[in-house]
Formats: C-alpha cells, sequence, structure tokens
C-alpha cells in the first residue's frame, strides 16, 4: 500500500471529527434497510461504520493502519475493529452480506481486492463504493477546490476504477446530495485531513494554510460566517456478487 494510502493516520482525530459523514439515503442505496452483516472495508476511523449502525446493520471493520484503527475502536464499543487490507481480509470465506467501501477503493489493487471482496461475500452479496465529493458548482466550493484540488474525478458520471467482472455486475451509480454543517475556521482542517496535504513539504503546507485562510475571510458566501452548509454529492456504486 501506497505512502500517501496510510498517510491519514498521522492525522487520525483530526480526520474523524472534520470529514463528513455518510447520509441515511447513502447507506439504504449501498446495502438496503433490512438488517444484515456488513463489512466496513478500509474502515478509517468509522465514519461510514456508523452510519451503518445506526441504521441497524452488524458491522466489522477491517482497517490497516492502526491510528486509524483506534480511533475507529474509540467511537465504536463493541464493534470487531481488525487489522488488514482489500488484499488480505482476515475473515472467513461467506461470512459477510454486504461489503462497502467508503472513501478508499481507489487506493485498492483491483486485480488482489475484488478476489478477496468476493471471496468473503455470501452468494448474492452486495458490494457497495461510497464518496463524498465536495460539490463544485457552488462558487465558494469551486474557489476552495481550486486551491486545494478537485475530488471525485469523474465519479458523480461514471466508474472510473476498471472492470469487476467476472467477480461482480457491472457497478450501478446512484447519487445523493446532502449538506454538512462545517464551522468556517475549519476550513483548512479538511484540506489537512487530505493526503495530497499530509504528504507535502512544509512550503506547500504553509502555501494551502495561507490561501484557504485568505479565501475563508474574503469570500463574500464564508467571510464573517462562524459556520457554513459545505454542499457534497456522494456517489455510492452499489454491484453484486457474481
Amino acid at each position: 500500500m501506497s505512502a500517501a494510502a496510510l498517510s491519514f493516520g498521522s492525522a487520525a482525530h483530526r480526520y474523524d471529527s472534520i470529514r463528513p459523514a455518510y447520509p441515511v439515503r447513502a447507506v439504504a442505496r449501498a446495502v438496503g434497510a433490512t438488517p444484515m452483516r456488513v463489512l466496513d472495508l478500509g474502515a478509517g476511523t468509522g465514519l461510514l461504520a456508523g452510519a451503518l449502525r445506526a441504521a441497524g446493520h452488524e458491522v466489522v471493520a477491517v482497517e490497516p493502519d492502526e491510528r486509524m484503527r483506534a480511533v475507529a475502536a474509540e467511537r465504536h464499543p463493541g464493534m470487531r475493529v481488525l487489522a488488514g487490507s482489500a488484499e488480505d481480509i482476515p475473515l472467513p470465506d461467506g461470512s459477510v452480506d454486504a461489503v462497502v467501501v467508503g472513501q478508499a477503493y481507489h487506493w485498492f489493487t483491483p486485480q488482489d481486492a475484488l478476489p478477496q471482496i468476493h471471496r468473503v461475500l455470501r452468494e448474492g452479496g452486495a458490494f457497495a463504493a461510497l464518496w463524498n465529493i465536495r460539490d463544485d458548482r457552488t462558487p465558494w466550493v469551486a474557489a476552495l477546490s481550486g486551491i486545494a484540488g478537485s475530488e471525485g474525478y469523474g465519479l458523480e458520471s461514471a466508474w472510473q476504477y476498471g472492470p469487476v467482472t467476472p467477480w461482480f455486475t457491472e457497478p450501478e451509480r446512484g447519487l445523493i446530495e446532502h449538506t454538512v454543517t462545517v464551522p468556517t475556521d475549519r476550513l483548512i482542517d479538511l484540506v489537512r485531513s487530505r493526503s495530497s496535504y499530509l504528504t507535502a513539504d512544509a512550503a506547500e503546507q504553509a502555501r494551502l494554510d495561507r490561501e484557504i485562510g485568505e479565501l475563508a475571510a474574503t469570500d463574500p458566501a464564508l467571510a464573517g460566517r462562524d459556520t457554513v452548509e459545505m454542499p457534497y454529492r456522494t456517489c455510492v456504486y452499489r454491484m453484486r456478487r457474481a
């Protein structure tokens, strides 16, 4: 796994406190409403696991970074939080009804991960990959992305990560729009929780800090406001075990 993929642990608590949760409709789109046993793969600090548990599902989390696992275990007492990766899932064959991946599939090696996900799923089980993506159609969000980089890379329109056959049926896209209230003075923490910031050198981090601070102080939609509504589009790609 790349250094960028494992960079989030150094900011695990910041990540957990500022990254958006997943809306109820996205969870329902991913796994349905009937309670089931779900694997949250690449679970991070458990943001998606929390939404799944609130919907009544039994969740087991697998995450490679020990610092992210520690936060997930702290957030969700009683939930199994296991060390492992998408390419080496520490669960028996056919042991879960669904596998979900929040904000992490793009870090996987599909030729190794897809057979593993197929293996741990029961026959006919569901696999869903989800991403919360800032909605750049809002001008101040576009300005933020102009400084820090965009998210999504076309996922709002189509699956971007190659074939999933013969392991799974073709991905079916769902798109859920929602907003999250963010303290204006913590917009920089959203950027500081990204791998591009965490792996950048000190000069680049200083630039991002400065330019995001200037945006918050001068943009008419942000200046003088304690909080702001950040618009997101949650992309849900659901497929079935073939």
